[in-house]
């Protein structure tokens, strides 16, 4: 029987909440069950093994993040729609580290299918990089480009990686007028035939 109060809803926003501070690698179900102050066997039965309980993590996280992209995004095209969408791509990773980590993961496909935020993160990237005029597959090629800029940059920032003096900051400006740069240019396939 489950413990009075404990919910699927709580466990998963519990589990988030320590996957940020700990980190994704080191969360358990023995850590959120402490963290409620119950056996894991009284947890066992809101979640039904450590993987499960990341995979609940993960489509949590992609809702929120899913959530602030679209915030960000509304009513922008082009360049002001790029630095929207970077912006809460920064914030998201910054501030919650082990739910930004656990949306990055591959999730079986029976979980990613039916995530409503997963999907929502597909299509508001893609989105975004319509207001460059880009079609398939320079679409595809140029959301593997940001996604991986955005990536590689948020992951060193977390772990302190950007030992330089210059200001943090300005770098991601300077990186985000780059991507726009790059973007506005996008070679296509007939340019490519030529």
């Amino acid at each position: 029987m489950p413990r009075q109060g404990l919910t699927n809803a709580r466990v998963s926003a519990a589990a988030a909440e320590l996957a940020d501070s700990v980190g994704l690698s080191r969360l358990t179900v023995a850590a959120v069950a402490r963290h409620f102050g119950v056996s894991d066997a009284a947890l066992y039965v809101h979640v039904r093994s450590r993987e499960a309980l990341i995979e609940h993590v993960a489509v949590r996280a992609a809702a929120t993040f899913a959530d602030a992209l679209a915030i960000a995004v509304a009513g922008r095209a082009g360049r002001q729609a790029l630095v929207g969408f970077a912006d809460a791509w920064r914030a998201f990773a910054v501030t919650h580290p082990g739910q930004y980590a656990a949306t990055q993961l591959q999730l079986p496909p029976e979980v990613g299918t039916r995530s409503a935020g997963h999907l929502r993160l597909i299509e508001l990237s893609y989105a975004m990089l319509r207001g460059y005029g880009l079609d398939e597959p320079a679409l595809t090629d140029a959301m593997r480009f940001v996604r991986s800029t955005f990536h590689g940059f948020t992951s060193l920032e977390t772990v302190d990686g950007f030992g330089h003096p210059r200001a943090v900051d300005a770098s991601w400006q300077s990186i985000l007028d780059a991507v726009h740069t790059t973007l506005s240019n996008w070679p296509t396939e007939k340019q490519e035939q030529r």
